[in-house]
């Protein structure tokens, strides 16, 4: 399982959709992705303060583009990056990703995984 962070309003957007290409895919060439190992830290770095997001949780078996786990910031940790749209029969579910009241992200609860 790898996870995707976005907006409500992104997948409510994208959600009756077929495929999704995030602007990321020409700014950067992938659609950028973490293991639930990496959610919290890639969530308080990145999308500090905000409330109304949401984790895509993605089969890696399903995506149809190719998915290059890399450490492209030479952090010490490989990052799955899918290298194009990504499919979204491949979407597992989605889950309601806030903050906790202190304003940091954790890890999601684990039964929000099964």
């Amino acid at each position: 399982m790898i996870l995707h962070i976005m907006t409500r309003q992104e997948w409510d957007i994208i959600k009756e959709s077929v495929k999704y290409t995030p602007k990321s895919i020409q700014t950067d060439g992938f659609i950028h992705c973490c293991t639930k190992e990496q959610i919290a830290n890639v969530a308080n770095q990145f999308f500090s303060g905000q409330t109304n997001l949401v984790l895509l949780r993605i089969d890696p078996d399903k995506v149809t583009s190719t998915i290059v786990f890399e450490d492209l910031q030479k952090l010490g940790q490989l990052f799955p990056h899918i290298y194009g749209p990504l499919n979204l029969n491949a979407v597992m579910n989605v889950i309601q990703f806030k903050p906790n009241i202190d304003g940091k992200f954790a890890v999601p609860n684990e039964s929000l995984y099964s």
